[in-house]
């Protein structure tokens, strides 16, 4: 039954092989030069009297168009695993009615169907996480520049490192063995597997993954790391500003949300600029010809403004997931797929069992 499994698989699984060592030439080219770029970046910046602010800006934006195109296999491999190798396995034999022929040759319906998911299921988890490992090698210097949106725990790229690929696509697999075997035919399977995989990974990093641990709750001061800008009218009316996705002293947070919090209460607005009560025709938030004498200090044109509004009571409240729980989150939300995959396998063994003839 092993022979006879390979022997349908081979072609597929040679198809894969050779677009995963394709992957992983273009990888070990092209990564030596990018840890390069990126160790003798930082060891210019570090002496600089600006920091590395800038040259992590500069880096990743030179570099993000590659970073998301391997991002993208990796999210995209397990949907193919699903589509082109799970669903048809069993919905072609069925449509086919090739499983009776094997069927009548003592082969019971549960060893045909535990052949199949498992020597399937393991080039599929395995090919997930070579792909994976070798993406993550690559990515290194980017995943430690990336702009605020592009972290490790941002849902884009938190899906495409680690462990979860794996988990992913053992999920994609048996998603399209379980919706197979229910429709019988193929590119029904097909167009079922894609919408219903599509859906959840969807859902999970939006709607379950920030819950999975409780978030954090904390305020934080105004400064340059969470204030992207101010808005001054030329008339002297009232200021408003925009906060910046970030969040002072936690580089690598996910932020789930952020808002500006003034003496009274939650500022909101329709999507734009936040208003706040702050002076614009004197003072420190005053255009610099209208400041007082002093008020300019050498951090630059912002910062006596920032200065002030803090001082009135103008605070950012952040929800978020600190990076320290990049590889908890790793743990829990493939334990979690695992458990998915586990059930749908024990449903197919049950409606192979009973429903299929």
């Amino acid at each position: 039954m092993i022979w006879l499994t390979w022997r349908q698989f081979r072609g597929a699984a040679t198809m894969a092989a050779a677009a995963l060592v394709l992957l992983a030439v273009l990888l070990a080219l092209t990564g030596p030069d990018l840890a390069s770029d990126y160790s003798s970046g930082i060891a210019e910046c570090a002496t600089a009297a600006g920091g590395c602010a800038g040259f992590f800006d500069r880096f990743f934006d030179d570099k993000q168009g590659p970073f998301l195109i391997v991002t993208l296999i990796v999210l995209v491999l397990p949907a193919l695993f699903g589509l082109f190798w799970g669903a048809p396995l069993i919905a072609r034999e069925l449509e086919a009615g090739t499983h009776l022929l094997v069927w009548n040759q003592s082969i019971t319906r549960t060893r045909w169907l535990a052949v199949k998911l498992g020597l399937t299921g393991l080039a599929a988890v395995a090919a997930a996480g070579l792909c994976s490992l070798a993406v993550t090698w690559w990515a290194g210097p980017l995943d430690r520049s990336a702009a605020p949106g592009f972290g490790l725990l941002d849902p884009l790229v938190f899906g495409a490192r680690g462990i979860v690929p794996m988990a992913y696509a053992a999920f994609a697999l048996v998603l399209g063995v379980t919706v197979g075997m229910m429709v019988r035919r193929t590119l029904t399977a097909m167009a079922v597997t894609l919408a219903v995989f599509a859906v959840v990974q969807v859902v999970v990093p939006l709607v379950v993954r920030p819950h999975l641990l409780p978030p954090v709750t904390s305020t934080f001061e105004l400064g340059h790391d969470n204030v992207d800008g101010f808005h001054m009218p030329r008339d002297g009316g009232s200021m408003s500003l925009t906060l910046e996705p970030a969040i002072p002293g936690h580089t690598g947070a996910w932020l789930l949300s952020s808002t500006l919090i003034g003496p009274s209460g939650p500022i909101t607005g329709d999507g734009g600029p936040l208003p706040i009560a702050v002076s614009t025709s004197s003072g420190p938030c005053a255009p610099p010809e209208r400041r007082p004498q002093g008020a300019q200090p050498a951090g630059g044109d912002l910062d006596p403004c920032l200065v002030e509004i803090n001082r009135l009571g103008y605070r950012q409240r952040a929800t978020y997931q600190p990076f320290e729980r990049f590889w908890p989150f790793q743990w829990v939300e493939t334990g979690l797929y695992a458990l998915l995959t586990l059930g749908l396998a024990g449903l197919c063994f049950r409606w192979i069992r009973r429903r299929v003839s």
